[in-house]
């Protein structure tokens, strides 16, 4: 403890603190990491300690002090550099990046489970639609999520901050071909739904989705490759009376999720 004792006021520019690790920011986020415990954590920003503070800002500090990370304060220019002008509310912890799991054990994962629930994204790049994906993935408690390695957002600080701590609950697996894995999900069971339009498309609350299954979201703008497109067992629309014909990758996500679980829960 005398080595917290002496650091706690300590305060260091953001050049100085980014190096050897990742910077999470955000309350949830970083209380969501902290409670999960799958990554190490090493050090910690928050306010000045005073007696009537926030409920969660005291349950953040002393989860911090439990495990006897270093706890640093920080004017808001600099937490505002080292977050890239974040939303951190005043909160960043230095950590260990994403633990991704090997696509081997979340394909056993479903072999496993007859309603498993994959999530897979087709070359997402917007973080804000990543994060939002994982938190309704979380929420519905889903196996697990799909991404590819290139061309595509992973699991970055600004993903995570938009999940509200969804991404330290939920298995994310990182894979080089996701038609690949596309066709394994398929050999363990899975029926693939990909959302987009077009003649094929059927409105999503007409597919069943009872059972093994997997949501293709495609990317924003494009929609889901032709390749992608293609190994996909059924195709789902959302209805847009309104005549606005673009939805946000993350609502329309959570749309469908929501029919599945409804679906299983009837």
């Amino acid at each position: 403890m005398g080595n917290y004792q002496n650091t706690r006021h300590q305060k260091k520019g953001p050049r100085e603190m980014v190096s050897g690790g990742e910077w999470i920011f955000g309350r949830n986020p970083v209380e969501e990491a902290l409670a999960a415990g799958r990554r190490t954590a090493s050090e910690i920003v928050l306010p000045p300690a005073f007696p009537e503070e926030d409920d969660q800002i005291k349950r953040i500090r002393d989860e911090a002090r439990a495990r006897r990370l270093v706890i640093r304060t920080m004017d808001r220019d600099q937490l505002d550099k080292l977050t890239r002008f974040g939303h951190h509310q005043g909160v960043a912890l230095k950590t260990t990046g994403y633990p991704y799991v090997g696509f081997d054990e979340l394909l056993a994962e479903v072999e496993e489970n007859e309603n498993a629930l994959v999530v897979v994204l087709d070359h997402l790049e917007d973080p804000q639609n990543v994060g939002s994906i994982l938190r309704t993935a979380c929420a519905v408690g889903a196996t697990g999520v799909v991404i590819p390695e290139d061309r595509a957002c992973g699991i970055t600080p600004a993903a995570c901050r938009a999940s509200a701590g969804g991404a330290e609950h939920i298995k994310v697996a990182h894979v080089v071909n996701i038609v690949r894995a596309m066709k394994d999900l398929k050999d363990a069971g899975c029926w693939l739904t990909g959302l987009d339009w077009g003649e094929d498309a059927r409105v999503y609350t007409d597919v069943d989705f009872k059972g093994r299954c997997a949501l293709v979201v495609g990317a924003e703008g494009a929609g889901l490759s032709r390749l992608v497109r293609e190994n996909c067992d059924f195709i789902a629309e959302l209805p847009m009376p309104g005549g606005f014909e673009s939805l946000n990758a993350g609502v329309a996500a959570a749309v469908t999720m929501y029919e599945i679980l409804r679906q299983r829960a009837n």
